[in-house]
């Protein structure tokens, strides 16, 4: 249970007001104080000797600095020099800079300061310790990689001997029905029940391409990074087209990051990262699009447009026209004797260049396109509402006095992915 300082007890209340797209500053300064009270009252304090520990705030690659973390102490004294270790990776700490882009000799507890000299770039949130040595640090870092290998191991292990028994099942469920077979008839069973999956010739083989867009992100900071990588988890809709994500990193976009794209046919996103001149020519040349955003939700916009267009378009039926036959006629072309049926025209027109459908109660009784159509004796190619005509379908169609004929054009909607990232 809380309560506050007004009501005896140890929680500190200030009005702290806030706007949707910045802080407007009212009453920081008394928050800041409040905190200062609340901390001395508490006695929490830190030792400035000892092992460094802090913990990683951001992270992100500069151009001229490489990796660099905003790093907030929370042990012991932090040092030019120091040997850093964090998740997987390790710093001989070269720069310390406070808030303002000051080089600084050392930072104590509860400073935040940019770290470098990171030879591979740590995540947010990870733990920082010190360690006595280069050395001491290698060891560290190689241990929890073999370890995270090794957890990773035994996940596939534990899919794959998953995968393996649903083999077996499905094969012994498959040949169940077979037993009764001889070995030469239940051979050639198999092999037709196969033959898609198993082609034998070349002119056999059949092509099951599934519709997959494959992408490649890259942000400018861990934490934005992570946002987006988080957008990207809740996609939901593998059904329409899979969403594969092939690379993602911290940093501007590279040849290697071209390359990797025009290899699996993907596109490029970047998020607040640069593109020099010569990687848009490569890019370019290379048919891979490059999408650069400065805006996370517009990214995700256009993430998801890319990802309807490589869905086929949906066919939807417009009805054009009905009809109702009033009467047959049987007629002689050469030797060929054709049914038409005489129609009244109720709705809308019937057009002889889209689709016809006849129906009779509840039942389609037949679907296609008209070989003739007629008013009195002429050829038309339309006949409006409240006019009689003749006509006669491409095939033999057993028309009925009473039967509804509807006009129809098939039209292709684009399809849109069905993902709502929830902004």
């Amino acid at each position: 249970m809380m309560l506050l300082d007004k009501e005896g007890g140890d929680s500190v209340r200030d009005e702290v007001q806030f706007s949707c797209y910045c802080c407007q500053g009212d009453n920081l300064l008394a928050l800041a104080e409040a905190t200062v009270v609340l901390a001395e009252v508490m006695e929490l304090k830190a030792e400035r000797g000892g092992p460094v520990e802090g913990l990683v705030i951001e992270s992100r690659t500069d151009k001229g600095k490489g990796p660099v973390t905003t790093t907030i102490i929370q042990q012991g004294t932090l040092k030019r020099g120091s040997v850093l270790v964090a998740g997987k990776s390790w710093a001989k700490v070269r720069f310390l800079f406070d808030e303002n882009g000051r080089a600084v000799a050392e930072a104590g507890p509860s400073t935040a300061v940019e770290v470098v000299g990171w030879k591979e770039l740590p995540s947010a949130g990870e733990v920082i310790l010190e360690v006595e040595s280069e050395q001491r640090a290698r060891e560290v870092v190689e241990w929890r990689s073999y370890e995270e290998a090794q957890k990773k191991l035994q996940e596939e292990q534990s899919i794959i001997e998953l995968k393996q028994k649903q083999h077996l099942d499905e094969y012994r469920k498959e040949r169940e029905g077979l037993s009764h077979l001889s070995w030469r008839q239940r051979k050639w069973a198999l092999h037709r029940a196969n033959k898609a999956k198993f082609p034998t010739r070349a002119g056999e083989k059949i092509q099951r391409e599934e519709i997959m867009l494959p992408i490649i992100v890259k942000g400018d900071v861990d934490g934005s990074m992570e946002a987006i990588l988080n957008v990207l988890d809740s996609y939901d809709a593998q059904q329409q087209c899979q969403l594969e994500l092939i690379h993602f990193g911290i940093g501007d976009i590279s040849e290697n990051d071209v390359s990797l794209a025009e290899t699996f046919g993907g596109s490029i996103y970047g998020f607040n990262v640069a593109v020099n001149k010569s990687i848009q020519q490569l890019a370019t040349k290379k048919n891979v699009p490059l999408r650069l955003h400065s805006v996370i939700y517009k990214l995700i916009d256009e993430l998801k447009d890319e990802l309807s267009s490589k869905l086929p378009p949906i066919v939807t039926q417009n009805t054009v026209g009905e009809a109702t036959v009033l009467a047959l006629f049987h007629i002689s072309m050469g030797k060929k004797k054709v049914t038409v049926a005489g129609c009244r025209v109720q709705k809308g027109q019937l057009d002889r260049r889209h689709k016809f459908r006849l129906i009779r109660g509840q039942d389609t009784v037949w679907e296609g396109r008209l070989e003739a159509l007629k008013h009195h004796k002429d050829d038309v190619q339309t006949v409006r509402v409240g006019m009689e005509c003749g006509l006669s379908a491409d095939s033999d169609v057993d028309f009925r006095a009473g039967d509804a004929i509807v006009c129809f054009e098939e039209l292709e909607v684009p399809q849109v992915t069905s993902w709502d990232p929830g902004f």
